[in-house]
């Protein structure tokens, strides 16, 4: 019968474990238990192999890696909560953001901590990102779908990553004010960004499937199909990657441009400058995600919605400029044979200077006495062209109102009787 050793005093559960909503002092044991055991992997002679594991089949695996008693354990790769206390940098963030007194800057210090920094999920911003993910996602598609019932889905995922995407929220984040350390580690300032661009994210923010050919979609450019990537997609309708067959794909990539003959600066392998700046607008992004989670979680769903709506959907977004029609006047024609209207016919409104260089024709799409659209170009297919663009522009961006209201407003105690909104029949196929 094996004996289990008894657990160490300075792994026994302790308050480093619970959440930081009061000002007090964290558990510090576990923190200076690295010198002890420093000390104590000096002299490998004193130690001793730790006993075999128990061949019971009634216990259950272990959540998280156990910790061994023979391991030295180095310094904390964050700094520790109390310290947040100290910094005027985070006090400063605080302020500057309004956010509520509930709001404690231990917590907001977590915010900063990304799982490049600190891989324990107890003590980085992951589970406050993907709250605060989801909650960016619900208001702002409410929003867009209340406000413009009538835009196809492709444009919907682009005008929601456009508000809610990991460009828009590093600018976000760096309107701020935010600053990032040179380099993770216990002796930063708990007011400054801390990740790390070279070591793995094990923790994913974001909804979503993961595809078989997910790792071919974009190398190959196969053809996906909307309804599958309401299913299967995130947020804004993009594929997630499979990071093994990832990895897998590009080591053999790299492995036939290494066959390759090309000069030895090709070779050394420095990193994809491309890639780093592509996580480091994640990174920012988690950032951001993570403080609407706090604010949720500390103060509720009310503040949550006011601190987006100040802070995301505030920012002025073109939606004219995300349509691309490949072609528009046979799409304008099955939208007015769908909706029974007469076909669309195009008439010359007014030219100027058609034997010159630079000739001008202004051409109107007209359905009976009722004209849709109008374009002007330098050609009349060109023109024609444009008026239909406009047409369906026009019957895309069909709004209601900028005081529509959401179904968020019926959770506000004492809010009016809840009138529908109206709902599309659908795009056009």
């Amino acid at each position: 019968m094996t004996v289990t050793p008894p657990r160490p005093s300075h792994l026994a559960p302790s308050r480093r474990c619970q959440s930081t909503v009061a000002a007090r002092d964290v558990e510090p044991e576990i923190r200076r238990g690295a010198q002890d055991y420093s000390a104590a992997a000096a002299t490998p002679s004193e130690q001793t192999p730790p006993p075999p594991p128990s061949s019971s089949t009634t216990a259950e695996p272990p959540q998280w890696p156990s910790i061994s008693t023979e391991d030295a354990l180095g310094p904390p790769p964050s700094p520790l909560p109390r310290d947040a206390l100290r910094s005027a940098k985070l006090a400063a963030l605080h302020a500057r953001l309004s956010l509520s007194d509930k709001i404690p800057v231990q917590t907001l210090a977590r915010t900063l901590v990304d799982s490049s920094a600190d891989p324990v999920p107890l003590f980085n911003n992951v589970n406050l990102a993907f709250l605060g993910q989801t909650l960016i996602s619900y208001h702002t598609s409410e929003l867009l779908m209340c406000r413009f019932p009538r835009l196809p889905m492709q444009i919907l995922h682009s005008a929601m990553k456009a508000y809610g995407g990991d460009k828009t929220l590093f600018h976000v984040a760096r309107s701020w004010g935010v600053e990032t350390a040179a380099a993770p580690g216990m002796e930063v300032d708990p007011g400054l960004l801390q990740f790390s661009l070279d070591r793995e994210r094990g923790f994913n923010t974001a909804w979503g499937f993961v595809r078989p050919e997910a790792a071919y979609i974009e190398k190959y450019k196969w053809r996906k199909g909307i309804s599958s990537s309401v299913v299967l997609d995130n947020d804004y309708g993009e594929a997630l990657d499979d990071p093994e067959k990832a990895a897998e794909l590009k080591d053999r990539e790299e492995e036939e441009d290494m066959e390759l003959d090309s000069p030895a600066e090709r070779q050394i392998r420095l990193g994809d400058p491309d890639e780093k700046l592509h996580k480091s607008y994640n990174i920012h992004g988690t950032f951001v995600r993570a403080v609407v989670g706090a604010v949720y979680t500390h103060c509720g769903r009310e503040a949550a919605r006011s601190f987006i709506k100040a802070h995301i959907l505030s920012r002025q977004l073109d939606l004219q400029q995300l349509f691309s029609f490949k072609l528009p006047t046979r799409e304008l024609a099955r939208l007015c044979a769908r909706e029974e209207f007469e076909p669309p016919v195009a008439r010359l409104l007014s030219e100027t200077g058609r034997l010159s260089r630079t000739p001008v024709f202004v051409v109107g799409i007209f359905s009976g006495n009722d004209k849709l659209g109008e374009g002007s170009a330098a050609s009349l297919d060109h023109a024609r062209a444009k008026a239909a663009m406009n047409a369906l522009k026009a019957w895309y961006l069909y709004s209601p109102g900028e005081d529509v209201r959401v179904p968020s407003d019926m959770l506000v105690e004492g809010a009016k009787p809840w009138e529908p909104v109206y709902v599309d029949i659908g795009e056009i196929l």
